[in-house]
């Protein structure tokens, strides 16, 4: 077993201290795009939130909310920088020169992508972790919860595939272009389905979603720290394999949350 870590590892480059949440993989996703097209190295250590390592003072010096993600740019004196949107602008700002994977300052488009950077940060990432917490880790089983954050997640996924009606990709001209603003999305469309989400209801989402992943640095990006057990393809594996207690939970959770709409009224509607 890997020892936990105590403190930064590397002298140069990025150092990336993460674990693999929909937020920790944002920022794994854009390191390994840029490696692939800038040859831009980093190095990275697991932070183990279970064992609340991101609290340790080493940590929550560098991060004073005690958080997951935080990178530690070496080549700047080592300079630390919390919180996932912040870390995507901050390296596309300083390692993507060309532009790849964001857009110039003055344009329309580096506006566009930071709304919806916004949107993500404010908006889907904590209804989604509310959902997920009420649904699946909460020791007492309340209804109204349950139903109001399942219920805005997807209110907010009729959003997302709404714009991507006639879009490959969420900023960007025409079509769009794979930006920041869809790897801040990415993490958590990939576990849709554990927050209580069917993706077949958003099928944009869904086309959009197999899109990002057929990039080669995608599967990669999502191996760091390691693979996560609720992404939806993992889930999918587990009740095609016949995991009788996967299935049970599983069924118990469907049952709990339409239950839970069913108590309230709850209809969807978006926006």
């Amino acid at each position: 077993m890997a020892e936990e870590p105590t403190g930064l590892k590397a002298k140069s480059g990025i150092e990336l201290l993460t674990m693999g949440t929909p937020n920790g993989f944002k920022v794994s996703v854009l390191l390994e795009e840029l490696k692939d097209a800038y040859g831009q190295e980093y190095t990275w250590q697991s932070i183990n939130i279970n064992k609340n390592t991101q609290k340790q003072p080493w940590y929550t010096a560098l991060n004073p909310n005690g958080r997951i993600p935080t990178i530690v740019d070496h080549n700047r004196d080592g300079f630390p920088v919390m919180e996932g949107l912040a870390i995507l602008s901050y390296l596309t700002r300083h390692y993507d020169p060309e532009h790849r994977f964001s857009f110039p300052l003055d344009s329309d488009d580096y506006s566009v992508a930071e709304q919806w950077m916004a949107w993500q940060h404010g908006g889907l990432g904590p209804m989604q972790g509310q959902a997920n917490h009420f649904l699946r880790f909460a020791k007492e089983k309340i209804p109204y919860p349950t139903q109001r954050y399942v219920g805005e997640s997807e209110r907010l996924y009729g959003i997302l595939d709404a714009r991507l009606q006639d879009r490959d990709f969420v900023a960007g001209p025409g079509r769009g272009k794979y930006s920041i603003a869809d790897m801040s999305l990415i993490g958590w469309v990939n576990i849709a389905n554990f927050s209580g989400i069917d993706l077949k209801q958003f099928p944009n989402v869904q086309a959009w979603l197999e899109r990002i992943w057929s990039r080669p640095a995608t599967p990669r990006a999502f191996s760091i720290p390691t693979q996560s057990a609720l992404s939806n393809s993992a889930r999918a594996k587990k009740f095609a394999e016949g995991d009788q207690e996967a299935i049970k939970k599983e069924e118990e959770a469907a049952t709990f949350l339409k239950e839970s709409k069913e108590k309230y009224g709850y209809k969807y509607s978006s926006p």
